[in-house]
């Protein structure tokens, strides 16, 4: 890692303690993490907490679609190694901010997810190019393209929309608004996360919503995961004041679903949570890349601790294996090989 990556960073220069939060280098990512920064400020005024901006392959290559990668650390490797070792060059980081639907389900040596914050509206969203006159994927005429990076949504969507082609499309959501409102691109349409548009205040640029049974949402999409070093029992104190269970009871739920299933954010595995009266229901989906093959599993179950959200999460992925979903997740990995 080298300081020539120009990170960005934000720093009070204040003479208070310091604890350092990090986070990726996009537009998003800076919104995202300067938010949790200034969370942190107003219930911990007496700490200051600088941001840091990096750079991680993830952002870097953006020729590629994301299926072409095994999906495990693309986002988060370099920020991890900034928070496990002290790098010539950088402030060693003590939080690192996450979009959790990017956070790996098993984290390097080390590393605890240290709190799950509020989650945002944790849908995808459907936004038509400028000026379209259609409103749902249903309007679209047959062979319009949908431009979308993820191989979760383009699955489920074949399911339901057949007649419809879906490629790849990159770059931070600035560029692909760009890209679809270019005349010159075919995009008709993309899927984004709806959290991210509201984030970024591009909430008008939200056509509608996609839900059961035509999408269901990935593994803490909307939800902001917070990472420290394992042991760190000074940060996970801090971090105590804004954390907030019910996200965390959903989102533990969902990532065990994934880490039992042995998936990345490359693979079509897509879920639904809903935590009302004490009662956790988890809905999940595994649908093969075509859209042709799919299993479902929906449980419902009184959950209070973290250890039995994750149960929940890990019940539902064994039940969606006896069903299929090894066989689904086994032909992918293996075209993944190819």
């Amino acid at each position: 890692m080298s300081v020539e990556e120009r990170p960005v960073i934000f720093d009070d220069k204040s003479e208070l303690p310091k604890v350092f939060v990090g986070g990726r280098k996009s537009k998003l990512a800076l919104v995202q993490t300067q938010h949790v920064a200034a969370m942190l400020k107003k219930v911990h005024p007496e700490y200051s907490f600088p941001v840091l901006g990096l750079t991680t392959l993830g952002d870097q290559v953006q020729t590629k679609p994301l299926y072409s990668f095994d999906g495990k650390a693309l986002w988060t490797k370099e920020l991890e190694t900034l928070l496990l070792e002290k790098v010539p060059g950088f402030d060693q980081q003590d939080i690192i901010v996450h979009s959790l639907k990017d956070m790996p389900t098993v984290l390097p040596e080390g590393c605890e997810l240290g709190a799950i914050l509020t989650r945002e509206d944790p849908r995808d969203a459907l936004v038509m190019a400028a000026g379209s006159p259609y409103k749902t994927l249903a309007d679209l005429p047959a062979g319009s393209v949908v431009g979308t990076s993820s191989i979760r949504r383009s699955a489920q969507l074949k399911k339901s929309y057949p007649g419809l082609v879906y490629e790849s499309v990159r770059g931070n959501v600035g560029t692909r608004l760009s890209k679809l409102d270019d005349p010159e691109t075919p995009y008709k349409c993309l899927i984004l996360a709806a959290a991210g548009l509201k984030r970024l205040d591009l909430g008008d640029r939200i056509t509608g919503y996609l839900q059961k049974p035509d999408m269901l949402h990935a593994v803490g999409q909307g939800a902001l995961g917070l990472e420290i070093r394992k042991g760190d029992e000074k940060t996970k104190k801090i971090l105590e004041a804004i954390y907030d269970k019910e996200s965390t009871l959903c989102c533990l739920a969902e990532r065990a679903v994934m880490r039992t299933l042995e998936g990345g954010c490359s693979v079509p595995i897509g879920v639904e949570t809903k935590y009302e009266d004490g009662k956790l229901t988890l809905d999940a989906i595994v649908v093969s890349v075509e859209g042709t093959e799919f299993v479902e599993c929906t449980q419902v179950r009184a959950v209070e601790e973290n250890w039995e959200a994750e149960q929940l999460g890990k019940d539902v992925a064994e039940q969606l294996v006896k069903d299929g979903a090894k066989k689904i997740l086994d032909a992918i990995h293996l075209e993944n090989i190819k």
